[in-house]
């Protein structure tokens, strides 16, 4: 079975072909750092790292290029408000969205590209679309005129801005040609960080980073773009304008692919809301491999009422499973009939939660055969650990107890270690002999 995508372009699933054999560009659009990342960042991370390593187990070679957004009128109004300069809260919070990413396992990401680092590449697009006359020059900066691009819209089926839709700029000046018209260069205000070129000194718009950095690394076409449903208008919507405009290419992108809202009491999670909840908090009470499998469960287009409820029953779900997969034995065999039914879920638009479905399969199945190497195969992708020993941190006082056990058994005092034994369960631990000593799980 092919692997298929849905597009949001075309609505519909299509198989994927990428435009270099066996080679995959791909571009996620990364955060803007001017506070904690939330678990709606966490849901669009790990999500596309499940894909991105799915791809990469098909035997794909994947460029996974991100961006962080490290200068933005929200970066600005946070320093503002912090009395600090601006480049230390784009330095305190894009660290914190690594280290964040990071114990999250999302691990598949080549390069991380900041905005500022490509003024250049921002500043020759931005003339570019000024010598074919598709950008035009007002009091406050360049904008791009979305008249000369006719097919504005076509992503989104539409061009008028909605309530769920991010918003990093608004681009309001009465002497805007159109309501729609986006800003690409925006000149220098007071107390604002700025860039000296020759169009005047000043700093990019949002919409204009994404397509620099894109060019620089895919050139004018690649293979995939994925981001948060509330990223396509306007702001995917704007690259598709400004790329294709500059190029005379299109697609600009062969498949679009959007990750559905993460909601809290059926809104939206999101910071202007007041209503997220950030990775950091989270991992204070759940361990990443929690929350990836609460990720996993879950379409990757669907939308995922967050809950204490769900994280609850994930944190069952995954330690009952993970607590199986451990005492499994590695008989050095695959089993293709579960491993070809979990490749038949990924291959149908990364269908998670029936891939993960195949694993629960594989551990109730008594007779069968190579579970333990196909499980790893499949962990690969969803990275849930499930055949990683747990590192049980045992107290002075168990440890104790365990060591005078060893004593008992060295001078065979056989009714002693049982005592001890016994005693260490009631603490929720037992002990497991070995030929090369002895094993300490939880019960």
């Amino acid at each position: 079975m092919p692997l298929k995508i849905y597009s949001t372009l075309s609505r519909k699933k299509e198989v994927f072909k990428s435009i270099k054999k066996e080679q995959v560009n791909l571009f996620v659009c990364g955060p803007t750092v001017y506070d904690y990342a939330h678990l709606g960042h966490a849901k669009t991370s790990v999500q596309f790292d499940f894909i991105v390593k799915y791809l990469r187990y098909k035997g794909y070679k994947v460029f996974y290029l991100q961006n962080i957004t490290d200068i933005d009128d929200k970066i600005i109004k946070k320093a503002n408000q912090e009395k600090t300069d601006w480049k230390e809260i784009v330095k305190k919070y894009r660290e914190t969205y690594f280290q964040d990413i990071k114990a999250l396992g999302v691990d598949s990401i080549n390069k991380y590209a900041n905005a500022t680092d490509y003024i250049s590449e921002i500043i020759s697009q931005v003339k570019r679309l000024i010598e074919k006359k598709i950008a035009y020059k007002i009091s406050d900066g360049y904008y791009f005129d979305l008249t000369k691009f006719k097919e504005y819209g076509k992503l989104a089926k539409r061009k008028i801005l909605e309530k769920d839709d991010a918003v990093s700029r608004i681009d309001e000046n009465p002497e805007k040609r159109n309501s729609g018209d986006f800003c690409l260069w925006k000149f220098k205000k007071e107390n604002e960080p700025s860039w000296k070129s020759e169009l005047g000194e000043g700093r990019p718009g949002w919409h204009i980073e994404d397509t620099a950095i894109t060019e620089k690394y895919f050139g004018s076409q690649y293979d995939i773009h994925g981001g948060g449903l509330d990223l396509i208008f306007p702001h995917h919507e704007a690259e598709i304008a400004q790329m294709e405009s500059i190029s005379g290419k299109k697609p600009l992108v062969r498949y679009w692919m959007h990750t559905g809202f993460l909601k809290t009491n059926k809104a939206k999670m999101s910071k202007s809301l007041g209503n997220f909840s950030t990775i950091k908090d989270i991992l204070k009470k759940y361990c990443p491999e929690t929350i990836r499998y609460v990720f996993a469960s879950t379409h990757y287009r669907k939308p995922l009422d967050f809950s204490d409820k769900i994280l609850e029953n994930a944190k069952l779900s995954y330690e009952r499973l993970k607590n199986i997969c451990e005492e499994i034995e590695d008989d050095k065999k695959i089993n293709e009939k579960y491993l070809e039914e979990f490749e038949k879920a990924m291959d149908d638009d990364f269908n998670f939660p029936k891939a993960l479905q195949v694993l629960w399969k594989i551990v109730r199945d008594e007779k069968s055969e190579g579970k333990y190497q196909t499980i790893k195969k499949i962990d690969e992708v969803f990275g849930l650990k499930l055949l990683e020993k747990e590192k049980i941190k045992i107290s002075k006082e168990i440890q104790k107890i365990i060591e005078e056990r060893e004593k008992a058994r060295k001078n065979k005092d056989w009714k002693k270690a049982d005592e001890f034994r016994e005693k260490i369960k009631k603490f929720g631990y037992y002990i497991n002999d070995k030929q090369d000593g002895y094993e300490v799980v939880r019960l």
